[in-house]
């Protein structure tokens, strides 16, 4: 996989460390839900019981910065998967086809 896009400045958590951080947070979450669909189970109000919340993420989830530039360039698409791409190349495979039977007529 590329480097081209990751940072120099921030240099990042090993692998096996971030898998052991996103794992340990599912169990978390996974026992948090169980424990509140016990307690809804056993009468509570199910608007009563608090939602366990996601406590981490990687940092680039973190970094408030690189949202708001992805924000403000909005998404590009791929010049090929736009509409303007799809319909130009239609029009040169007609025309293409259109002069190869100008050619052969004449």
């Amino acid at each position: 996989m590329s480097k081209r896009h990751r940072s120099q400045e921030a240099v990042p958590l090993p692998r096996a460390e971030l898998r052991a951080h996103a794992h340990a947070e599912r169990h978390r979450m996974r026992s948090e839900l169980h424990e509140i669909a016990d307690m809804v189970s056993h009468g509570l109000e199910p608007d009563d019981a608090d939602d366990p919340g996601a406590e981490w993420k990687p940092t680039h989830h973190h970094d408030a910065e690189k949202a708001v530039k992805k924000l403000d360039h909005g998404r590009k698409l791929r010049h090929w998967k736009v509409k303007e791409w799809k319909r130009r190349t239609l029009v040169r495979r007609q025309k293409a086809a259109a002069y190869r039977n100008l050619i052969r007529s004449v």
